[in-house]
């Protein structure tokens, strides 16, 4: 009897160690989250996205960033290693080295250079041409080649786009038109694979259009902590996007969280944030190209 008494109550403190967090606590989030690389693939090829320490990968359609696709049996083995893998690539812009941009430029989908990046451009993302040239056959080849995701960059177009070359439109109605580009692609992919996560990149604020939250499964967020490279985010906008990023993450989304900063420092600040927040965080470079190491796990 006492044998059983003492059983019991290892069991019951076990499991009260263990118990869930109060509704008022923050969710936790565990070193490893993630890693983001668009280039530099060592020979080509995915073998160190998969032996690294992550439970997730955002990696380019292509190794290339161009024609080279990384193949279904390359995600395969990605995905044998535990990972989630995401396909990025951009919806509101086009890279001069992108295999549309001939078919791009000589449409009448090109607008504005982006001035931060030049070689890149900005574009009707609302046409269905650039659905049909772009969006739709990238959404397609990710699907195809088991991608559990993507990862759709540039949704600021919207704001970066210059209203002169858009006389009729308003940045409200700009911004009402990415959210619909984004339900649209969530609904055409999940249509095709049940479970398919959409993660758009920055401009929580697009929350606020019909449908929008209910599209996507999370959201990645650059620049929270700390602007490229290792520059206290102090700006207005920096407390506006982490105030939309709580909102998601408080709707139950997923929140990717990306700063870049060197200085260990800096770094450790960040990942101190992240588990504070309950976002997943990664630290890296700027240029995307290597893998940077994790986050620690949260202390218990």
């Amino acid at each position: 009897m006492i044998k059983l008494f003492a059983a019991l109550l290892v069991t019951l403190i076990a499991m009260s160690a263990c118990s869930s967090d109060s509704p008022e606590e923050k969710p936790v989030s565990n070193g490893g989250a993630f890693v983001y690389q668009l280039q530099g693939y060592a020979n080509g090829r995915l073998d160190e996205i998969a032996a690294a320490p992550f439970r997730m990968a955002v990696i380019d359609l292509a190794r290339d960033a161009s024609h080279a696709y990384f193949t279904a049996s390359e995600i395969g083995a990605v995905k044998a290693s535990g990972k989630k893998v995401l396909a990025y690539f951009e919806i509101g812009a086009i890279e001069n080295f992108r295999p549309e941009y001939a078919a791009v430029k000589d449409s009448s989908l090109m607008l504005n250079e982006w001035p931060s990046w030049p070689g890149e451009f900005f574009v009707r993302y609302w046409e269905q041409q650039w659905w049909d040239i772009a969006v739709r056959p990238r959404l397609d080849r990710a699907l195809e080649a088991g991608f559990d995701g993507v990862y759709l960059d540039t949704p600021l177009a919207y704001e970066e786009i210059e209203l002169n070359r858009v006389p009729t439109l308003t940045r409200e109605e700009l911004g009402a038109r990415m959210a619909s580009l984004i339900v649209r692609i969530s609904g055409y992919a999940k249509r095709v694979k049940s479970g398919f996560s959409i993660f758009p990149q920055n401009n929580p604020e697009l929350q606020k259009y019909p449908g929008f939250v209910d599209a996507i499964d999370g959201i990645g967020m650059e620049e929270l902590v700390f602007q490229a490279t290792d520059q206290p985010c102090t700006a207005d906008y920096c407390a506006e996007n982490l105030q939309g990023a709580r909102e998601l993450r408080k709707a139950g989304k997923t929140v990717l969280a990306i700063d870049y900063a060197n200085q260990p420092v800096n770094i450790a600040n960040a990942c101190r944030r992240y588990r504070d927040e309950g976002f997943e965080g990664y630290v890296t470079v700027r240029a995307l190209d290597r893998i940077s190491a994790p986050c620690p796990p949260n202390p218990r």
